[in-house]
């Protein structure tokens, strides 16, 4: 069975194309700046040279229409015709308290999602338009939705429950919902599986860190904590978002800077994090350079990133009763070995211990933990497309 993973922005949509037979990945691309001047496919065949095609796209069903294209193509192409996509799977990034799992997409369910729209305003429109399009230009083939917000659907009411008054999540569904899912999912079970145990006997603290980043606690296979909220502001320190910062501090900043409403969204959003603490980059890489050069604000960035996460890591192993393993994935976990070391340093107490030559090592899944550690620390690339796909494959075939 193949499947076409779909992932649509407001002006972009990235998609892979997976033969779930061999679990390869056929192909994938990125369909950019549609409905705007200028927008092009960049399409890239397994074992292949990437193709760009200059093309109009005026709306998302024009650029579903080009990927089809592209896949079918004779010269650039991996499979013969439509009919061989047997399902489509969509990362919908917001499913509020409707779905705590990947679902057949119905008029009923797309209803839902919009009624998700104001929880995720710069999400959900796009995931639904790319839903629509795909309706459109391949009519019967099944739909999938996958949802950033399912996994942690498990957390108990002590977790997502915020200390307002209650009559808010009643009217108005505020509560923790957390993001990044699908990871946190994918790398989980990959953590059970390198431990080699059933993921139902084993406690996981994962660690997606990237620009945008998020700490779940694992315990048997299901969610009972993670640090985004009712948005992906929420938590850690992440590239441009504050993470956990007193409430009061919106107001006072609102009253002095005499902000408005979207104006303090949008420093707290994109002018804030290890961006704003730093004034240098949101880029760990960048960080990580200046700091070499002696850039104090940089230094700090990068220690408050560190030490927000280790706070999450040990409240996690608290509030699970012990922790197996501790799980690094995404851009920044799977590749700054230096921010890993950072990280565990000082959890020796919990019986994490890393061995910094296995620690090195990037692009593979590994147990970098030293010997005599009885919490192991595994470094596991994400694969959201693939978890999507297998969702999509559960739910179709």
């Amino acid at each position: 069975m193949k499947i076409l993973v779909i992932n649509a922005g407001s002006s972009s949509l990235k998609y892979q194309l997976i033969d779930m037979d061999t679990k390869a990945v056929l192909a994938k691309g990125l369909c950019e700046r549609i409905t705007l001047e200028g927008s092009k496919l960049n399409h890239t065949p397994a074992g292949g040279e990437k193709v760009v095609i200059e093309s109009p796209m005026p709306s998302h069903a024009e650029a579903i229409k080009l990927v089809i294209d592209a896949l079918v193509d004779k010269n650039h192409g991996v499979i013969e015709s439509m009919s061989e996509i047997g399902a489509v799977g969509h990362r919908v990034v917001h499913g509020g308290e409707s779905f705590s799992e990947s679902v057949v997409i119905t008029d009923e369910v797309k209803k839902a999602i919009e009624g998700c729209i104001e929880l995720a305003p710069l999400h959900n429109p796009a995931n639904l338009i790319g839903i629509e399009a795909c309706e459109k230009v391949m009519p019967g083939v099944p739909q999938v939705g996958v949802f950033d917000t399912a996994f942690h659907q498990t957390m108990p009411e002590e977790a997502y429950l915020y200390g307002i008054p209650y009559e808010y999540y009643e009217k108005y569904k505020i509560r923790r919902y957390g993001f990044h899912g699908t990871s946190h999912n994918y790398v989980s079970g990959k953590a059970a599986e390198l431990l080699g145990k059933d993921i139902k006997d084993v406690n996981i603290i994962t660690c997606h860190l990237g620009n945008g980043s998020s700490v779940a606690a694992v315990k048997g296979g299901k969610v009972i904590d993670t640090t985004m909220g009712l948005t992906p502001l929420a938590g850690i320190l992440m590239g441009t978002r504050s993470g956990d910062i007193d409430p009061a501090i919106v107001t006072f900043l609102m009253e002095k800077e005499n902000l408005g409403i979207n104006e303090i969204n949008a420093v707290l959003n994109k002018k804030s994090g290890v961006l704003g603490v730093s004034g240098v980059s949101s880029d760990f890489r960048d960080l990580s350079q200046a700091a070499e050069e002696g850039n104090k604000r940089a230094d700090a960035a990068l220690k408050m990133f560190s030490y927000g996460i280790k706070k999450y890591i040990g409240s996690y192993a608290a509030a699970m009763g012990g922790v197996d393993a501790i799980v690094f994935t995404a851009g920044v976990g799977e590749n700054d070995c230096a921010t890993r070391a950072d990280i565990v340093d000082g959890l020796e107490f919990l019986g994490v211990k890393i061995d910094a030559d296995k620690n090195s090592l990037r692009g593979q899944a590994i147990d970098v933990s030293a010997e005599g550690a009885t919490v192991r620390t595994l470094v596991i690339p994400t694969d959201e497309e693939m978890m999507i796909a297998i969702e999509t494959e559960r739910l179709t075939k």
